[in-house]
């Protein structure tokens, strides 16, 4: 019998379908990449020491999911620093604190690691999404995001 506790654990090679489907309920539309290029990728992520691809499991599903990045950085005692990327709660999942309880977990990770910050990034300008992230400890304010995207036609 499957315990309805959540548990977070790093995705395994067999996870892959689980994350894209997840990934399908961020965003309403997104680009698209053959199998053999998501396979790719999906093999360097879980190659890459400092990449720690998480996902929650409530009663055995997939239910959210989220990538940390740990960056090497020659400032602040040569301590390295995380980015959180591609949070996401499957949309019959939300709500009901599975979002606080992952990146909670990524945290502890990113300074167990010895993390001197975290930094992510949100385009969504809902108040439950920027009360999630505050929840889990991010503080609003303290820095403005700026992204830079490759010119039209450049990759």
């Amino acid at each position: 019998m499957q315990s309805d506790t959540p548990l977070v654990r790093e995705a395994a090679r067999e996870d892959l379908h689980a994350v894209l489907f997840l990934y399908s309920h961020m965003h309403d539309a997104d680009e698209s990449a053959d199998l053999h290029t998501l396979q790719a990728a999906w093999e360097g992520i879980l190659a890459d020491p400092r990449t720690h691809l998480f996902i929650l499991e409530s009663g055995g599903v997939p239910v959210a999911t989220c990538v940390l990045h740990i960056l090497q950085n020659l400032t602040r005692g040569a301590r390295p620093y995380g980015l959180i990327e591609n949070v996401v709660t499957h949309r019959e999942f939300r709500n009901r604190g599975f979002g606080t309880t992952l990146l909670t977990h990524a945290l502890k990770c990113a300074w167990e690691q010895g993390c001197y910050k975290v930094m992510l990034l949100t385009g969504r300008r809902e108040q439950n999404v920027f009360s999630l992230y505050e929840k889990a400890g991010f503080v609003r304010g303290v820095k403005e995001g700026l992204i830079a995207y490759p010119p039209p036609g450049g990759r």
